[in-house]
């Protein structure tokens, strides 16, 4: 109720045509703090109409929560499970004795099952994060106010972090192995699956938060 008493009482002094400092120190004299009040005048931007002009603001929408929710979800899916198969395969080319330990039988292993696992999940996953990706994508063309969507920025950052830690975890652990003396051709390979999905998602997203922050500026 405070915060729109304020917004109220600057919107119609400017548009009566008073000056932001003597809004300002109406407000300040008033008790209200200067943060809150270049919070609020900021809200209305600088013409020379005699108007106060409202910015855009950003928003939070429970049905973009919901896509770029599931969006996340879907990507988790498919970097996960595509990592899987590639971590399968290499394990699959080259052959370590130590896994015969492990066979469960004639007609599978824990490998096979891993492989159908990852096939399931990317038939699945993979499709899905396709279509809602270009589904959005072709939303936000069209229409540019979901560029200040909250959500989509907190979960963008979220994934540069996460994409980010991995990809740190992922150079401490080659430094590690190779000082170790463990470096093997398998465990570089796998590495480097992590670092490439990782940093896939990476630039996706920073190039994502690159343009949301461009929009921000144009407006």
């Amino acid at each position: 109720m405070a915060n729109q008493t304020l917004d109220t009482f600057i919107r119609d002094a400017l548009n009566r045509g008073e000056k932001r400092e003597r809004v300002a120190a109406a407000l300040v004299a008033a008790g209200w703090t200067q943060k809150e009040i270049d919070n609020a005048l900021d809200d209305y931007a600088d013409t020379d109409i005699g108007l106060a002009v409202p910015k855009p603001r950003p928003y939070v929408s429970a049905r973009e929560a919901f896509l770029y929710l599931v969006l996340f979800i879907l990507l988790g899916v498919v970097a996960w499970n595509l990592g899987s198969l590639l971590f399968a395969l290499i394990d699959t080319a080259i052959a370590d004795e130590l896994d015969n330990e492990y066979s469960y039988g004639l007609f599978y292993s824990p490998r096979d099952m891993q492989i159908r696992s990852a096939i399931a999940g990317l038939v699945v996953g993979g499709p899905l994060f396709a279509w809602l990706a270009l589904h959005i994508r072709k939303q936000r063309r069209t229409n540019p106010a979901m560029q200040r969507s909250r959500v989509r920025k907190w979960l963008t950052y979220i994934a540069l972090i996460i994409a980010s830690c991995t990809l740190i975890g992922d150079a401490i652990s080659l430094v590690y192995s190779f000082l170790a003396g463990e470096l093997s051709t398998r465990l570089l390979l796998k590495l480097l699956v992590v670092a490439i999905l990782a940093g896939g998602v990476f630039f996706y997203f920073i190039r994502d938060a690159e343009e949301g922050d461009k929009n921000d500026q144009q407006t």
